[in-house]
């Protein structure tokens, strides 16, 4: 599949790849600046994303870091100096970036995203995990939202999605203090990493939980993914309604793959998916 597979132009600040069948890894690749994101960086992981979404052969998205940490957040100094320079107008900037930080952290993608954190994550490089829906971390993994130490908040989405996942007193702990917990914390305590594994099992791990979802039917992940999505934004019975009526849940009772994953079922076989048709 690799060999049908043309990205968009992009920077050596990221690299691209297709580990597996249905399968896209992004690898941050900035590794002396502990891949601390630069505007080249966010638009190369926009173009590809933006890619991602609309091509029906990929099914699932890892991102990780390469070195040794995922990502450091802004690159401060660059920051430092258009702060100095009085060239920034960061509300604006904010609230205009409909994908947040990297591109990721207010990304309401419909397919799976799943955050391989090697070494650790701070400021943005959290709010991009924040918002994936599986995250996978290296047991000497650090997490921080230190943006309070900095003068600056966590403005990109890390906020509500952190109190969303681990509640308001946990996640105050975190923000208002910008202290870092490992990895063994951020799992049983604060609830946003799913499994801490040796760093040598990291990308093998997140590898597996894709395959994993890929061996369903996409009609059926893109449409539950789209009700989950729904959930963080309407009550319970406005995102139930919603979601039973919208164009996924459409294609997931006329399409080809129900009636696949009924008949293999009947035929005791593995089913054989089809890529989904575009909405």
């Amino acid at each position: 599949m690799a060999e049908t597979l043309v990205p968009p132009p992009h920077s050596d600040e990221l690299k691209v790849s297709f580990p597996d069948e249905h399968v896209l890894l992004l690898t941050l690749n900035r590794p002396k600046s502990l891949n601390a994101m630069t505007p080249r960086m966010t638009g190369d992981i926009k173009r590809v994303l933006d890619w991602f979404e609309e091509e029906p052969q990929l099914w699932v998205v890892i991102v990780t870091g390469a070195g040794r940490l995922f990502c450091a957040g802004a690159d401060l100094k660059a920051w430092n100096n258009e702060q100095q320079a009085g060239a920034t107008n960061e509300q604006e900037n904010a609230a205009s970036n409909l994908n947040g930080f990297g591109s990721i952290s207010r990304r309401q993608s419909n397919k799976p995203i799943i955050a391989a954190v090697n070494g650790g994550a701070y400021g943005g490089g959290v709010e991009i995990i924040l918002n994936c829906d599986i995250v996978i971390a290296s047991n000497d993994a650090r997490f921080a939202l230190p943006e309070v130490k900095r003068g600056v908040v966590a403005a990109q989405g890390g906020i509500p999605r952190l109190s969303q996942i681990a509640g308001h007193q946990l996640a105050s702990e975190i923000l208002l203090t910008g202290r870092t917990i490992t990895a063994a914390d951020a799992s049983t305590r604060f609830g946003f990493v799913n499994t801490v594994v040796p760093a040598a099992q990291l990308l093998s791990t997140a590898l597996g939980v894709a395959k994993e979802i890929v061996s369903n039917s996409p009609d059926a992940v893109q449409s539950t993914k789209h009700g989950l999505l729904l959930s963080q934004k309407l009550n319970h019975s406005e995102a139930l309604m919603t979601h039973l009526w919208s164009n996924f849940s459409k294609r997931v009772y006329k399409g080809e793959n129900i009636k696949e994953g009924l008949k293999a079922f009947a035929e005791r076989r593995a089913p054989v998916w089809r890529n989904p048709a575009k909405l």
